[in-house]
């Protein structure tokens, strides 16, 4: 694999994994990526395979293909984001089927992309999923954010012994407000003039207080609670 790189930042390039089982396919992603300057940490061609690899390297940046042997995409999903709370996954599928992308995001996906997207597509969809935005191909985020409001119309289940709501500071309150309009991390940080940095922390920091484990729970959270109409 690739050596690290780093960026134009100065910063550390994003650590990537491929998972795809198709050889060709997956060399081709990951020789992209790395002459992109990401920092393509292992590949992987099954879904056991992919867990046990994401495991050792702990990438930063997912970009995972939802057909695979031994294990389905949506699984691999599911538990890397439930054991690896940082970890971005972005989608990169033949299917545009709604079901195959609502299950995807349902999983803990950030983002999905068609295959029949460009090269400079696919890595500008990698550097924003590594900045935490949610990005999906033209014609699917209003697919998404539709379901997400579908969800969050329907009851939730009964409590009787429900605890009190963490109480979130008037800055977190506010970011995730932005949040749940669908603004990316960059645009929250334009709009209160803060640094994309401290957006991600005030994330951090309420999903920790909601007990929640990434953006998909926390837009339904907002949404539920009418933050995205006020």
């Amino acid at each position: 694999m690739s050596a690290t790189h780093e960026e134009d930042t100065g910063q550390p390039a994003i650590r990537v994994m491929v998972v795809d089982d198709h050889p060709m396919w997956r060399d081709a992603v990951a020789r992209d990526l790395a002459e992109a300057g990401f920092d393509v940490v292992a590949t992987a061609g099954d879904g056991p395979q992919a867990v046990r690899r994401a495991g050792a390297v702990t990438p930063d940046v997912l970009v995972l293909d939802l057909n695979l042997p031994g294990m389905p995409g949506v699984q691999v999903c599911k538990e890397l984001v439930g054991s690896q709370p940082g970890l971005r996954v972005l989608v990169l599928s033949a299917s545009g089927e709604h079901a195959d992308v609502l299950e995807a995001v349902k999983s803990g996906a950030t983002g999905y992309l068609m295959k029949s997207a460009s090269t400079q597509e696919l890595t500008e969809a990698v550097r924003r999923t590594a900045a935490g935005d949610a990005v999906f191909t033209p014609g699917l985020a209003g697919l998404v954010l539709g379901e997400y409001r579908r969800l969050a119309s329907e009851p939730a289940p009964a409590a009787s012994d429900e605890p009190k709501a963490p109480e979130l500071t008037d800055r977190e309150t506010e970011v995730l407000r932005l949040v749940a309009k669908g603004l990316s991390y960059k645009q929250i940080a334009e709009r209160l003039v803060i640094s994309h940095r401290t957006v991600q922390n005030h994330v951090q920091n309420t999903l920790g207080k909601l007990q929640l484990h990434n953006r998909v729970e926390l837009v339904r959270y907002a949404i539920e609670r009418g933050l995205d109409d006020a």
